[in-house]
């Protein structure tokens, strides 16, 4: 790899499911081939977006082998290791690391509102597996806000060399960069990419790249060069898709669209259910409106 494997688009894949949802798995190799060919850089398997929670333990180590073997050379995998325990985030680590991946995205402890010190406790032991850490801050899901001060400690203690930012507060960025320069800032939801990428972002851990991985990508080429002209009426024209990113019906919404332009999304496995007629609709329309004028 020329960059570092958090580096770039790496999408948090949405995983496709066979009618009585099982897992399909030659259908998400084949999406993880895609989307190499279609100008992401990676994947992240076993995300939120992947429904991690709804598998089972074969099922989820089975994906992030499924992720590696199809990941074309200088293509990354970064697995999601969320868990409840540390002890079980740090197994999921090691299997990650076992299976040929390149790199981790890590929740914070979150079956309660953990301190500072348990935070840090926690990447001690998944940083142990030997694989980077990329910290993934998620307040709204976790209760547990990983604060620039914070994720400056975990950064200085060599416990993570990156953070996937879904705080959606973009003045974070400039905190983080004072606080601790050498420690990668990915965009974290995709309806700030513009402004997190001009700001310097690294990366972006990204969900409608799943639907529209083109467009996506020369979104990020363009805001990257800061290329305003370019990237402006792009982001305006995608960015009623890009927000449902930060919605909870993220999974249903990016998988719609999946369907729309004509990849497999496909059902979710409950607890979530479809969306409603009113916001299938929407997402449906707009989605058609994206393609209607050539983003792919």
């Amino acid at each position: 790899m020329t960059t570092q494997p958090w580096h770039g688009i790496v999408v948090a894949t949405a995983l496709p499911f066979n009618a009585d949802l099982s897992v399909d798995y030659d259908a998400y190799a084949e999406h993880v081939k895609w989307l190499a060919e279609n100008g992401c850089h990676g994947v992240t398997p076993n995300g939120s977006l992947g429904e991690y929670q709804c598998l089972s333990r074969e099922e989820r180590a089975k994906v992030v082998a499924v992720a590696v073997e199809a990941a074309p050379d200088g293509f990354s995998v970064v697995p999601g290791t969320g868990a409840y325990g540390s002890g079980e985030a740090l197994n999921w680590a090691r299997q990650a690391k076992d299976a040929g991946a390149h790199a981790l995205l890590s929740l914070p402890p979150n079956a309660y509102r953990a301190d500072d010190d348990i935070v840090v406790a926690h990447y001690e032991q998944v940083a142990s597996a030997g694989l980077p850490v990329v910290a993934y801050n998620n307040p709204y899901d976790t209760k547990v806000d990983l604060s620039p001060a914070l994720l400056a400690r975990l950064h200085a203690e060599g416990l993570i060399v990156a953070v996937k930012e879904f705080s959606g507060d973009v003045r974070r960025i400039y905190e983080l960069q004072e606080l601790a320069p050498d420690l990668d800032v990915l965009v974290g939801t995709d309806d700030v990419v513009l402004e997190l990428a001009i700001a310097g972002a690294k990366g972006w851990i990204a969900g409608y790249p799943n639907a529209l991985p083109v467009a996506s990508a020369q979104l990020w080429d363009f805001a990257v060069a800061q290329d305003l002209d370019q990237a402006l009426p792009l982001y305006r024209d995608l960015h009623s898709l890009l927000r449902w990113d930060s919605k909870p019906a993220f999974v249903q919404a990016i998988k719609l669209s999946m369907d729309v332009a004509g990849r497999k999304g496909g059902a979710c496995r409950p607890p979530r259910l479809p969306l409603s007629p009113e916001i299938a609709a929407k997402v449906r329309k707009d989605t058609e409106e994206a393609l209607s004028r050539g983003y792919r």
